[in-house]
């Protein structure tokens, strides 16, 4: 019998491997002590968003809390273990001065603006309830705050001062994390917040001066550090002299007068941003993730001149498409994929913290917040990508590690759209995640697949558990589900579980493992148990105003998500496995009922094969 098992083994290992065109060997190391490249360990609150500070009332709500937003927020926080990082902060905050008399849920405009500016530097006032709003948030959400550094009358040190306090003051609820001092500085000349001599040595001396006053006066009183602070919050540093090596010499991380005031390096980026990228967009462009690497790849520079002066990196401000997303790409499935793989890619690179920018009238924006277009609030597909990346972190709780795993050798149609990458936990492999972005869209009758070959010696006998992020195609914009969840089947934003199939895969011998993922889909193989299956201790006070449903990170379920054809071929290989499983009578050393069988299980066999390399 054990001959008998080998040769058909084999036999169909052959008929797998004869349509390789389409498929990948990966070789993911058992633990971190043997995988090269990985990450440190991320925060729960790594995979976070930015607001836009003049948009922070349609996110909160205004007299009366945004419910939506909130719930949103709070599943995230229940997946990962502590709600996402949210840098508030962006144009705005350089447009924006508080005053304590104003108490309105609104932002109301200067009517004696004076400062600098295409847009004057004060051109906005507000007060407390600005406070009591970004309150709502779940508990312990972390906040950097953006201070104004575009206001430079001769009054601008009791400005910020008295900004960055009521911000310290009055977020009770939410956590305040760090400030930022100025909005893309770099971009100061072009915006006419100042003239004359602008460069990274000014910036520097200006930075520090506000930064000395507002420790002195705000934190150093409140028992907490001076480096407090983030900087340089910069659109662009190239061609500039603004960066990080530059301004790490003009002494921006330097000991002054007994203090070190950076906490973290946090710059900017965008996949594309309209009428600055020289060249046209589409959806398959985004979707060709060597794009991204080419895109990012002088900020992998800067990501490595940051790490060196012992500080972290931060990406607080990224999105798909800037600065309010394109209609037809940023709002589709096909761009859920993008953000899923920036998120591990950026972790790769030991980025500590991304934001996707959110606006609300932006296409990018994981959810449309208030009625817009004519469309009532609701979610994009870009928001399962954060439910999937928190649920791998909360995976490891608190000590999940991303890894990259090769994929040069993907070729053909599929060059540049296959990833995979390795998620450890306590150190050890837990998960793998698998990226298919070649495009195929909703209307497409059939969709084509990939088939990642798994190489697991470790975990010989044991079971890959599968969570699919998917759509009907990359141009969806409605449909989306991760883990068998949608958020889009209740009017709150709170979890719906749609599809309670569970899909496992066993690792066979040798520890092989064969996955297909549809064209325009996204799996995870959690070995062991479901993704989100496991009670998740939280990592932070989580608000009681949030959605605390049942469904969802603890009792989620994996989605199905594969074509009909791959449907067959499964059921294929379980009856195979039936087969194979049971007890013939009769059955002698030699010739006896399973060798009878081989030629029927190669035919069998021959049916998996044809399946998946036709799916």
């Amino acid at each position: 019998m054990h001959l008998f098992l080998s040769r058909f083994v084999l036999i169909v290992s052959i008929l797998v491997h004869a349509c390789a065109q389409d498929t990948l060997t990966i070789f993911p190391a058992a633990n971190v002590a043997d995988a090269a490249g990985v990450s440190s360990p991320l925060s729960p609150s790594f995979a976070g968003f930015g607001i836009e500070p003049s948009n922070l009332y349609s996110f909160t709500g205004g007299d009366r809390p945004n419910q939506f937003s909130v719930n949103l927020l709070q599943n995230l926080a229940d997946y990962a273990g502590a709600p996402p990082h949210i840098r508030l902060g962006g144009n705005a905050g350089d447009l924006m001065i508080y005053d304590s008399s104003f108490d309105d849920y609104s932002l109301k405009n200067n009517p004696n603006a004076v400062g600098q500016g295409k847009y004057a530097s004060d051109s906005m006032i507000f007060g407390p309830s600005y406070f009591k709003a970004l309150d709502r948030f779940p508990g312990g959400t972390p906040i950097t705050y953006g201070l104004n550094l575009a206001y430079s009358e001769a009054d601008y040190v009791e400005n910020i001062v008295k900004e960055a306090a009521a911000a310290l003051k009055d977020m009770t609820n939410v956590k305040l994390a760090s400030f930022e001092i100025g909005n893309e500085p770099d971009l100061y000349l072009q915006n006419g917040f100042r003239t004359g001599t602008w460069d990274g040595q000014v910036y520097t001396q200006e930075f520090l001066n506000r930064a000395a006053s507002v420790y002195d006066q705000v934190l150093k009183p409140a028992g907490l550090p001076s480096s407090f602070f983030e900087a340089p919050a910069t659109a662009s540093t190239i061609g500039t002299t603004f960066e990080i090596k530059q301004l790490v010499q003009n002494g921006l991380i330097a000991n002054t007068n007994g203090s070190q005031y950076i906490s973290a390096w946090n710059q900017h980026d965008y996949f594309y941003f309209i009428d600055v990228s020289d060249y046209p967009l589409n959806l398959d462009d985004l979707m060709n993730l060597d794009n991204t690497n080419t895109q990012f790849a002088y900020w992998e520079g800067q990501v490595t001149e940051g790490l060196k002066t012992g500080l972290p990196y931060v990406l607080r401000e990224m999105a798909s498409v800037g600065p309010i997303g394109k209609d037809g790409i940023s709002d589709t499935f096909g761009a859920a994929l993008w953000t899923l793989n920036f998120f591990l890619y950026a972790a790769s690179l030991n980025i500590s913290s991304v934001q996707m920018h959110m606006t609300d009238n932006s296409n990018a924006s994981a959810w449309q917040p208030i009625t817009m277009y004519g469309n009532d609030p609701h979610v994009r597909p870009q928001y399962y990508a954060h439910a999937a990346v928190a649920q791998l972190i909360g995976n490891g709780n608190g000590t999940t590690q991303i890894g990259v795993l090769n994929t040069n050798d993907a070729s053909g149609s599929y060059s540049g759209r296959i990833r995979a990458y390795a998620a450890y936990a306590s150190g050890e492999l837990r998960s793998l995640v698998l990226i298919n972005s070649l495009q195929a869209n909703s209307s497409d009758p059939s969709k084509g697949a990939y088939i990642f070959n798994i190489s697991l010696p470790n975990y010989q006998g044991d079971s890959l558990f599968l969570s699919y992020l998917t759509a009907d195609g990359a141009d969806s914009l409605f449909g989306t589900t991760w883990n068998g969840i949608s958020f889009e089947d209740s009017n709150d934003g709170s979890p719906k579980t749609v599809n309670k199939t569970i899909e496992t895969l066993p690792i066979g011998p040798g520890g092989k493992a064969s996955i297909s993922v549809r064209d325009s889909q996204a799996v995870v193989a959690n070995i062991g148990s479901l993704l989100g299956s496991k009670v998740l201790p939280a990592q932070a006070p989580t608000s009681t105003s949030g959605s605390k449903s049942s469904e969802g990170a603890k009792k989620s379920t994996a989605v199905s998500g594969v074509t009909a054809m791959a449907t067959a071929a499964i059921s294929a290989a379980v009856t195979t496995t039936a087969v194979l499983s049971a007890k013939p009578t009769g059955v002698g050393v030699r010739g006896g009922t399973a060798e009878r069988m081989l030629p029927l299980l190669v035919v069998v066999g021959a049916v998996v094969w044809g399946a998946f390399c036709m799916a």
